[in-house]
Order: C-alpha cells, then structure tokens, then sequence
C-alpha cells in the first residue's frame, strides 16, 4: 500500500457473524448503514469472512513500517477538533466501543449504533474537506468464536464437544522493579461499566497497545499494588486509574505465605473513589493466580463486593484473569492455583445423591434381613393352633 493518500483504521471487536445476527434483530432496519454505504460507494472493497489474530496483531506495525505514515490515534472519539494535514499521508486509527460477549441484546444494540455514529461522523467529516481516503475495518479479536469445521484430520466423533476459543497472542502486562518483573497481569477481557450505562473496554489499551500508565505501581516483599492509569478511556471520563492491592502474608494454619489479593479501586477523574472486596482471589505465594471470570456478578466464582456507596455504580468484568505479585521467576507466571476447586458444586451434588441413595439401599437391605419365618404353623385338619401371649 503507497502511502499517498489518507488511511483511516476502524478497530472494532466485531466479526462477520455479527452482521447477520444483529441484522435479523434490526429487521428492517439496517444497523450498518454508514459501513455499507463506504462498501457500496468505493471503487474497490475486500471483504475477508476471517482473519487470523496473529495477523490482526501486527497490522498496524506493518502499515507503519510500509510507509511514513502520520499516525494518530483518536482514543476520546471526538472528531470534531480533528486536524488533518493532507500534504502528508496520514493514518488515523480509531477504538471503536467493543461488544462483550455478557451484554444482553439491547446493550449489543446501542453499542452498534453508536459506532455508527463515530464511523459517519468521520468519514462524513473527511468527504465534506474533499479528502480521499481508505478505510480498513478490522478487530483485535472477534466477538464470536466459530465452531470448528475441518473434519479431514479428525475423523472420530467427539462427545460433549466445546467450541474452541481463540489463543490470545499479546503477551502478559509486567510492572519492572530495576531489572526484575515484580507483577504479571493477564486477561483477555478486562471491562468496566460506569452508572449500568456506558461500557469502558480496557483491553486493547492495558494489553494490545498499551496505552496504560503503570509509574504508580509499586512493588515488596509484604505490599504489592498495581496501578493502572487511563487518559480519556471513554467521553465524559478524562482520567481512570484501577489498583489491585495484593499482600503476602504468613498463614500458621497451611504453615506456608498466602498471596492475597484483597481489594480493588477505581478512581475516576482523580476525585469518585470506589472500593470492592474481593473473595475468594489467594493462592500460595510461589504460585500466580487464575480464574476464569471475576467480577461483580454473583455468578462468577471470584466476585468483587463493593464495599462503599460509589462502588454500587461500577459493574466489572474480567475474563480468564491471571495475576502474580510475588516471587516471580524467569519473568514469567509461575504455577497458577485456579479459583475453582476439586470440590465444584457438580461433585457436591453427586457426592450428596450418591450418599442418599446409599443410605436407602443400606436400610433396605437392613429392614430384609430382619424377616424371619414362623416357628410354628396351623393345621387346617387338627385344632387350632393356640398361641400363648408370653411367646
């Protein structure tokens, strides 16, 4: 690609099975005008049903290195102030609000239609100046993940198959203290929700492009917090910093240090501070800690309990977390103690069945080796038989 023209970039976490899925929903209504429209009116359009993450990856870096690119990045969604040199070739890249896979229909919905929003204004904004430009519409990772179709290699049928789940290729966040990584940080979904409203992905920013200050955090052998600093995640929000507070400690019960990570903060523009207890988030200090969905639902099995009146306006969601404070090696996760147990409440309620049953065949068999014969028994020629009280 010659850079000679203006090349704008739409990041959005959406895949091709969301234009089908959301158009039956729309009905009539068409909820991807504005991209539709860019497709129907360019001379020329690509158009790839799948695209490999590793790719997605290192499109941006192969732009840059392709040409001398001006590259902005247009993270406050306000166009309006927008200042284009078109002298010089330029590539805008644009995070559009991603769609999480625990939103409910309606929010999927209002999400789509205000990136619909962001997208015309843009190129509504680049046609009215007369400037040419290319549009790319990709995502760091698609919001539905396909079920496997090849069967060539596979030829045995598999029971209780799940659907595959796309490998993450971005590397852990690190916190360095001199030349050792004191704190690893991991997710592939990192989410907020301010006022059940507005959705804040912190994802591609913490882990992706990194555009995340961590200067705060601090590091120690007792203390460890982890300090993560956004400018402008969202409009409306002009500075959002999260701290996991994590501590080591010795436990005489398991005579062993526990890492625990015992509270999370949210402050928003330096003045709404919110606080969340956490449960069930330790495990023994040499180890990392995972779990597969922590948040403020009830239903995921590491929750975040507010623990004041402003943390009540704050919905979090954090899937596949994996996080180490302490005595990390060779600057990479050491063995993760998973938040779900041995004992799942599935082996619970087996356990507790099996016993019931057990019990009821124990007594069955009980109640019929108490059976027993008559001793004696009547004649129906002879006299009757009598049966004294005291036998």
């Amino acid at each position: 690609m010659a850079p000679s023209h203006q090349c704008t970039l739409f990041v959005f976490q959406l895949s091709i099975g969301d234009f089908t899925y959301l158009s039956e929903f729309y009905g009539n209504k068409n909820p991807f005008q504005n991209v539709q429209g860019i497709l129907q009116s360019s001379p020329s359009s690509l158009l790839l049903p799948a695209v490999d993450c590793e790719a997605t990856k290192y499109l941006l870096s192969f732009l840059l290195e392709s040409g001398y690119w001006k590259l902005t990045n247009i993270t406050n969604l306000d166009v309006s102030q927008l200042e284009v040199n078109t002298s010089e070739p330029n590539l805008l890249v644009v995070h559009l609000q991603p769609l999480v896979s625990d939103l409910n229909k309606i929010s999927t919905l209002e999400a789509v239609a205000e990136n619909e929003k962001i997208i015309g204004r843009l190129t509504m904004d680049l046609q009215e100046r007369g400037i040419h430009f290319s549009v790319i519409y990709t995502a760091v990772r698609p919001s539905r993940i396909s079920r496997r179709t090849d069967v060539v290699g596979e030829l045995r049928r598999q029971l209780m198959a799940t659907e595959e789940e796309d490998s993450l290729s971005y590397p852990p966040l690190n916190v360095t203290a001199g030349k050792d990584i004191c704190i690893l940080f991991y997710a592939s979904n990192f989410s907020l929700k301010a006022n059940s409203s507005v959705l804040i992905d912190l994802t591609n920013a913490t882990f992706v492009m990194q555009n995340v200050d961590i200067s705060s955090s601090e590091c120690s052998d007792i203390n460890t917090t982890l300090s993560l600093k956004y400018t402008k995640p969202v409009n409306g929000i002009s500075s959002l910093e999260i701290r996991f507070l994590m501590t080591n400690k010795f436990y005489g019960g398991s005579a062993r240090n526990w890492s625990t990570l015992d509270s999370v903060e949210i402050v928003q523009d330096g003045e709404k501070f919110a606080k969340f207890n956490v449960s069930v988030i330790s495990a023994p200090a040499e180890y990392s800690f995972h779990c597969q969905l922590v948040g403020t639902s009830n239903l995921y099995p590491a929750r975040l309990i507010p623990s004041n009146n402003e943390a009540k306006n704050w919905d979090v969601f954090i899937s596949k977390l994996q996080i180490q404070g302490f005595n990390i090696e060779n600057n990479q996760f050491s063995y993760a103690s998973d938040c779900t147990g041995f004992f799942t409440p599935g082996i619970w309620m087996g356990l507790v069945t099996s016993i019931i049953l057990l019990w009821i065949l124990a007594y069955g068999i009980h109640m019929i080796m108490q059976l027993t014969t008559n001793s004696r028994f009547d004649d129906p020629k002879g006299a009757a038989l009598s049966v004294p009280q005291t036998e």
